[in-house]
Order: structure tokens, then C-alpha cells, then sequence
């Protein structure tokens, strides 16, 4: 077989590179979690608050519109960055919740059903 294809030089670095991104990847699954948990936390605190009546809720609310609709991205946790990271667009995000928001809650809660399916 030696005879067919001429030595090739052994590139080990590749090896190691592949490896490497392998371990990067597997290590960034916890944090990618904790992104993803931030940003269902916010995301659901908009929807389920922004028609709250009490000062909790409104609170609530508050603070997560501001998180959401912050264009920043000078903070590792910003909602710019946890979207990026996560592989998301937050302008698109941003547009949606925006829509959610201005539907009554009742069409919001029937949709709801709807997207889970039959017997949930």
C-alpha cells in the first residue's frame, strides 16, 4: 500500500485541534444551559407579566422589557449577547414579543394550548 500512495507527513496538530474544539464544545453545554435559562426566564416574565396588575408584577415586567429591549452589548449578559450566543436573533425576538404583548392574553393563552398539542 506504501508502494500506491507516497508518505504523507503525520499531521498530528490537526488531530489535536479537532480534539480540542471537540472538549471546547462539550465544556460550553453549561453554559449555553444557563444562556438558554436567563433568557426563557425574561422572555416568560414579559409575556405572563406585561398585563399584571400588581406592583410585583409590573415590576416584574419592568425590568424584563428593559433586559429585552436593550440594543447594548457591552455586558456579557445583555440580551443582544445571550441571543448571539445562543445562535438567535434578537431583533426577530424582539418583533415577536413585541406582537405577543399587544394580543389580548386570552388569544395568547388559547395559541398556547394550540402550539402544546392535544392532551396537554
Amino acid at each position: 500500500m506504501s508502494e500506491i500512495y507516497p508518505a504523507l507527513p503525520e499531521d498530528t496538530g490537526l488531530a489535536e485541534e479537532y480534539f480540542d474544539t471537540l472538549r471546547r464544545a462539550q465544556y460550553l453545554e453549561p453554559e449555553k444551559a444557563l444562556l438558554h435559562a436567563i433568557l426563557k426566564d425574561a422572555i416568560d416574565a414579559y409575556l405572563k407579566c406585561s398585563s399584571a396588575r400588581d406592583r410585583a408584577g409590573k415590576e416584574r415586567f419592568a425590568e424584563a422589557e428593559r433586559w429585552i429591549m436593550d440594543t447594548s452589548d457591552t455586558w456579557i449578559f445583555s440580551f443582544q449577547n445571550v441571543c448571539e450566543l445562543l445562535g438567535l436573533d434578537p431583533g426577530y425576538i424582539r418583533r415577536g414579543l413585541r406582537e405577543l404583548k399587544e394580543k389580548p392574553l386570552e388569544k395568547r393563552k388559547r395559541r398556547r394550548k394550540w402550539a402544546e398539542g392535544p392532551g396537554q
